[in-house]
């Protein structure tokens, strides 16, 4: 693997783009040395999104488990907020959520190219539950969401942007967005 010159994908999310932020969250990725080598605005539709967010059974399990330890966490009922206890339903909804908001207004997709360049991205953009990401990062600046909130609302979490979490996910990610 190389981490000289490693290339990422970042995606400026639809509530990023509606709430002006694309300018400070790229001014914040700049700063640290990494450069812009591709760069463009995209409405996504079925296909892209649903390609973006692959799934498997165990995703589904992880992300549902992890929506469940929040609601019991906040002492909440998932049955009266969402109207199951399965792992694996809550999953096949919040990939739904996820499909729907990817393609719920423009987006701005980069391939951002640094050394560590993966890792750096995604320590600067914080955690994916936005209510959890310390202050300091994109995340923990500018969002406040939870998944608590967002499945009792039927919506994916509003966290601004979308970081690839390895280089191979990235080398995809990458191919998937700006096929030449």
């Amino acid at each position: 693997m190389n981490l000289k010159n490693q290339k990422t994908l970042l995606i400026i999310k639809p509530d990023g783009m509606q709430r002006g932020l694309a300018g400070e969250i790229l001014s914040r990725l700049e700063r640290v040395g990494l450069k812009i080598v591709d760069a463009k605005m995209v409405q996504a539709d079925h296909d892209l999104a649903s390609a973006h967010y692959p799934v498997t059974d165990e995703w589904l399990e992880t992300v549902g488990g992890k929506s469940l330890g929040d609601y019991e966490k906040f002492g909440l009922d998932p049955m009266e907020h969402i109207g199951t206890k399965d792992a694996k339903e809550i999953g096949e909804m919040i990939h739904k959520f996820n499909i729907e908001y990817l393609m719920s207004g423009p987006v701005l997709a980069f391939v951002l190219e640094g050394d560590h360049a993966v890792e750096v991205v995604r320590k600067l953009v914080g955690s994916t539950v936005a209510l959890l990401a310390p202050a300091g990062t994109i995340r923990g600046d500018f969002a406040a969401d939870s998944a608590v909130l967002a499945n009792s609302e039927k919506r994916s979490i509003r966290n601004l942007v979308h970081a690839s979490g390895t280089p191979e996910e990235a080398e995809a990610e990458i191919k998937l967005w700006f096929n030449k």
